[in-house]
């Protein structure tokens, strides 16, 4: 609708401004889009001949939203009028179902019958109701001390107040020092371990709040503190002592995310285990060294490691003769293992009987040189582990067998041990049976101990005929 000439001839006229005594306030304080207001007029004197709203900081033409004439009711819009305004005779302003676009500030031009003019001013804030923002991160996992971190907050309303959570509390002293004049981004150099968590941030205004979904950042760091620890040992310094024949089990542990991964290395070779732990069964000289466990963040590209050196403890210098099987039959094999022998091993003898009495076995010297006494019968072997293995044994192997064992300083050690073979009962028809099958070693040739037993130098050669 244009404006009539009546409005024109206001708009245009020269007017005295004598104070401006009304005020205006908003119905309700706090509108939320949607809402029906009002800007309700306080203060008006006199009789008056019309009105002037304008939405805009000045009286200026431009910002005119309607025109109204108290003596006829007619309203005539202005350049800015939305169909939503309605002028009231008493001078207040109703706007249906306001929008954020309504917000601004309202000027009230009032004229009298001579012409003179009054001004009162109003502000409207429409409060929209909130989105829930999100949370946008340069990277959810990075690396301590390397990477920067950078968190927005994300929202619809522009005008929206924004604040941040980190694990549901406040966000830590260095991260708030990292926002943004507006608050709404967060930027720390050199991200710390301890501002790994989950992220929020809420906006809100007087009459809505919204928070966004958590936002869970990671931080790589370490290893740090590599150490290894063990159970049901004896530790001193770097040195771990263990009794002999039992199990160990050593630990790598340290600080770092995510898990490292893990090389263990055993006197400065590698073993076959990526394991966080290095199981010994059973301890003996062989076991002996120094233990390296190295670890490696694949993230961090860091990487440590910690070594231990395993001893036998002085227990272990006691030797001790077990038969193997500890019940042997005639017809079988046996083993005389022995454990805890000297590791500075000179010479070793095997007597079937006391060592006192001439009748000795044989002797073994460590380059493998074999010496055969008047008691060998051609079926025992010896192992550079000072064993001794008897094979197809017959009732008369039983007996006392006497292991003998000198040092490269001379100390001169004897240890003895009680064989008992058992007679192999003959079956009800009267002819033999072949022993089973675990009473028979694997194969009729002759087997070794272990590579666990056996120094690194020995060899073993054959008896002489």
């Amino acid at each position: 609708m244009a404006l009539t000439g009546y409005s024109w001839l206001l708009l245009s006229a020269t007017f005295v401004n004598v104070g401006a005594e009304i005020s205006i306030t908003l119905e309700p304080a706090q509108p939320t889009e949607g809402d029906n207001i009002t800007l309700v007029v306080h203060g008006l004197s006199g009789e008056l001949l019309a009105y002037n709203w304008y939405a805009g900081p000045t009286l200026s033409v431009s910002y005119l939203l309607a025109s109204y004439i108290v003596s006829t009711g007619d309203e005539t819009p202005g350049p800015v009028y939305t169909g939503r305004e309605a002028v009231r005779p008493d001078g207040s302003l109703d706007i249906q179902g306001v929008l954020p676009g309504h917000s601004g500030t309202y000027i009230l031009q009032t004229f009298n019958r001579q012409f003179q003019t009054e001004v009162g001013y109003g502000h409207v804030q429409v409060y929209e109701i909130l989105a829930q923002p999100t949370v946008l991160a340069n990277s959810t996992a990075l690396v301590e001390r390397r990477d920067t971190l950078r968190l927005t907050c994300s929202s619809p309303s522009p005008t929206a107040e924004v604040r941040w959570f980190f694990n549901g509390g406040a966000l830590p002293v260095a991260l708030r020092l990292g926002l943004s004049p507006d608050g709404r981004t967060i930027s720390r150099h050199g991200i710390r371990r301890e501002e790994a968590g989950t992220y929020q941030c809420e906006v809100w205004n007087p009459v809505s709040v919204s928070r966004s979904k958590p936002v869970n950042l990671t931080v790589y760091f370490g290893p740090e503190r590599v150490a290894i620890l063990q159970d049901s040992t004896t530790r001193t310094g770097c040195t771990i002592k263990v009794d002999f024949n039992t199990s160990l089990t050593l630990w790598c542990v340290s600080r770092s995310c995510p898990e490292p991964e893990y090389v263990w290395a055993f006197n400065g070779q590698a073993l076959r285990n990526g394991q966080d732990h290095l199981n010994i069964s059973s301890m003996t000289a062989a076991q002996e060294g120094t233990y390296t466990c190295i670890v490696k963040n694949t993230k961090t590209l860091l990487s440590g490691s910690a070594s231990v050196v395993v001893k036998l403890s002085a227990a272990a210098v006691a030797m001790m003769i077990v038969p193997v099987p500890t019940k042997p039959m005639e017809g079988q094999d046996v083993t005389l293992t022995v454990q805890g022998y000297p590791k500075d091993l000179l010479v070793y003898a095997w007597y079937r009987g006391p060592a006192s009495e001439p009748n000795r076995l044989l002797s073994q010297l460590p380059s493998g040189t074999w010496i055969a006494g008047p008691a060998h019968t051609g079926r025992e072997v010896g192992f550079p582990n000072c064993s001794l293995l008897v094979q197809k044994l017959n009732l008369t192997d039983t007996g006392r067998y006497t292991l003998k064992t000198v040092t490269l300083q001379g100390k001169t050690e004897t240890l003895d041990v009680e064989l008992q073979v058992t007679h192999r009962e003959l079956p009800e028809s009267g002819t033999m049976s072949p022993p089973s099958d675990q009473e028979l070693p694997e194969s009729r040739t002759m087997s070794p101990p272990s590579d666990q037993e056996l120094p690194e130098s020995g060899t073993m050669s054959p008896p002489s005929d």
